[in-house]
């Protein structure tokens, strides 16, 4: 009998019996840790269930639950239990499709009536009868041909429709009596999905496409052990609970309002005077290391977005133009073409770069209403952008100097862990292919010197270059999209750009994008729900509330709030005719840094009783000592 030779990751390599599975093979390891976490395996690389059979020599790697490509198998198939559950308590039900996402999984379907949270615990008792049976997940091969009548007596039109769009073949999967079209792979049995809880009930469009049916979605999560679920819950718990949306209006920070327009953002007194601390860190910051900065127009002829290339590739994220004086104008969807016109305005040398020009650039971007999302996803918002031109040398320099700021800038406001990817050449692109390899080349290059883990995103590069994306974890170690640095061959030949070289020549310049936070508006949102509302001293619109506890002290509360305001402190007094209890819970909630009480004693001896956010009483200081202690959590930026 024909045997195939199995290569392991850490290069033994066994003989084993043909058309054995990888589950069989893993039962004979004796390795109880990873039989209990494998859901799939990989085969020469090509994701498969523990039940394919292994029929050719190659190399084998266990998927396990422990990571993100086992957590989607695991997923995918808690999405399938779910979708038989539905089946069984609503038989007219016709599905969509059912994915796993970066944290959870849905399915869509189409039913004659609206569910309701309740309808959730129903699909949950029927979804746990289904693991219990620990029904095989079992994959058949099958023709498109017959895959369109299969679905077509199941009454499955939008399986059909999804089957006719296909080129070849395909596969389904067979669970109980349950059947679903599905490429795979799946965990062995539904017996492994045991720890799950369906989140919520949303609406979508069949597609994505709004001129298709609606469909009702199911959101819902599941995990091996049950202490991932647990822990899943609170901080999902935890997020509504620093919902940006929430705090935002219990702390006075920012509103949107229908009579100004969908996703353009009110900056209330406090939210404005945060923003003012980001901006002013931001500015002096990168005055410190060599950038200039430099202002634009938020609104431009329309032919400067043609010249740019953005008409071709970006007018369906723009807005509509203006007609004014026979000539079009365009709100602005982004800084780079203004910065080029800046460097065009006078001849450059090589002597002169590289040329860092950063701005804090508001611009317009249509976003369709169903994506809009607090301050999360907007129309206006404002970019921490900036440009370096710089000569072919100097870009690797560059780039590793970006990612050096960044990181700084990053970890001031308390982010110290990060995602890295490295965008390559998309489908669509312009420039030659020879200058997006040297371009990708230098990204490379630049993130091994920093020694920094990174991964590769095929062909997410925008139309122009490659470029780095870091995305930030915050405290409930949620990932975010901040930083973006690319490299941009292509503008500066639209624009011939030039500096004259040391042989007298012209020569093109290379152009870098970069933006640190990405957009004001969404790191604000990221720090809110991050802090909890609750900022770092050095950002915190109030950060300290005097409390008189009679009227008898209100002059001498008056006097302090001077004195601090006059030391750059933000202070006020809160002269209210309430109690001091009621004050200071009134101070805790409005997640003021620091309370000072003043009463009777503190009065008469010139000082003043201090409390802390988070630690309670701390004593009594005179106010040069606290001034002091405020002035220097503020320097340091102490994050609490």
């Amino acid at each position: 009998m024909s045997r195939v030779k199995i290569t392991f990751p850490d290069g033994d390599v066994k003989e084993y019996q043909k058309g054995i599975s990888a589950h069989e093979i893993l039962s004979q390891l004796n390795n109880r840790s990873l039989a209990q976490k494998a859901v799939a395996a990989r085969f020469n690389n090509r994701l498969v269930d523990l039940t394919h059979p292994i029929n050719a020599d190659g190399n084998l790697v266990f998927v396990t639950s422990d990571t993100t490509e086992g957590m989607d198998v695991f997923w995918h198939s808690s999405a399938h239990i779910m979708a038989h559950a539905i089946k069984v308590l609503y038989p007219e039900a016709k599905f969509g499709f059912g994915p796993a996402l970066q944290d959870r999984f849905f399915y869509d379907f189409d039913i004659n009536e609206s569910l309701t949270p309740n309808d959730l615990e129903k699909i949950e008792q029927k979804m746990k009868e289904i693991v219990d049976q620990n029904n095989p997940f079992t994959r058949e091969e099958i023709t498109k041909e017959a895959a369109i009548k299969l679905f077509q007596q199941r009454n499955e039109p939008y399986k059909v429709e999804h089957i006719e769009d296909l080129e070849d073949s395909t596969s389904i999967y067979r669970e109980g009596d349950f059947i679903d079209l599905c490429s795979g792979p799946h965990v062995p049995s539904t017996g492994m999905v045991k720890h799950f809880k369906l989140l919520a009930i949303s609406g979508a469009y069949w597609k994505g496409d709004e001129k298709n049916p609606m469909l009702q979605r199911i959101y819902g999560v599941s995990f091996p052990k049950k202490s991932q679920l647990d822990d899943f819950l609170y901080k999902l718990e935890e997020a509504r609970k620093r919902d940006h949306r929430k705090l935002g209006k219990e702390l006075d920070l920012f509103s949107i309002n229908d009579d100004c327009g969908a996703g353009l953002i009110l900056w209330h007194p406090k939210g404005a005077l945060v923003r003012k601390m980001i901006e002013d860190f931001w500015r002096d910051e990168h005055l410190k290391a060599g950038y200039e900065l430099v202002f634009t127009p938020h609104i431009a002829r329309r032919d400067l977005w043609g010249k740019s290339g953005h008409l071709d590739f970006y007018a369906e994220n723009m807005y509509s133009p203006i007609e004014m004086e026979n000539l079009q104008y365009q709100l602005k969807p982004m800084n780079c073409p203004f910065h080029l016109l800046i460097y065009k305005s006078q001849g450059r040398s090589y002597r002169d770069l590289p040329i860092r020009w950063a701005e804090l650039g508001t611009v317009y971007r249509y976003e369709r209403s169903g994506v809009l999302h607090g301050l999360m996803r907007v129309r206006g918002f404002t970019q921490d952008d900036a440009h370096i031109f710089c000569l072919p040398e100097q870009l690797q320099a560059e780039i590793i100097n970006c990612l050096n700021f960044t990181q700084f800038i990053l970890n001031t406001f308390g982010f110290r862990d990060f995602e890295i990817y490295l965008s390559t050449r998309p489908e669509k692109f312009v420039g030659s292919v020879e200058n997006w390899d040297l371009a990708t080349d230098a990204l490379q290059k630049a993130l091994e010197k920093q020694n920094l883990n990174y991964q590769i995103d095929p062909g997410e590069g925008v139309f122009y270059g490659p470029k780095i994306d870091i995305k930030i974890k915050d405290v409930l170690d949620r990932s975010w999209q901040c930083t973006t640095i690319q490299v941009d061959f292509n503008e500066p030949e639209r624009f011939d750009i030039t500096f004259r070289g040391k042989d007298g020549n012209d020569h093109r310049p290379i152009m870098i994008h970069r933006a640190l936070m990405g957009s004001l508006e969404r790191f604000f949102g990221i720090l809110i729900e991050h802090y909890a509302g609750a900022f770092p001293i050095w950002l915190a619109p109030v950060q300290a509330i005097i409390l008189p506890i009679t009227d008898a002290q209100h002059d001498y509360a008056f006097k302090l709030e001077k004195e601090l305001n006059a030391n750059n402190i933000r202070a006020k007094v809160d002269d209210r005719n309430e109690k001091i209890g009621f004050k200071i819970r009134e101070a805790e909630l409005q997640k003021i840094p620091y309370m000072i009480i003043v009463g009777e004693k503190e009065s008469q001896a010139n000082q003043i009783s201090v409390r802390k956010r988070k630690q309670g009483d701390l004593g009594q200081y005179n106010i040069g000592q606290f001034i002091e202690l405020i002035k220097q959590e503020i320097y340091q930026k102490v994050e609490s």
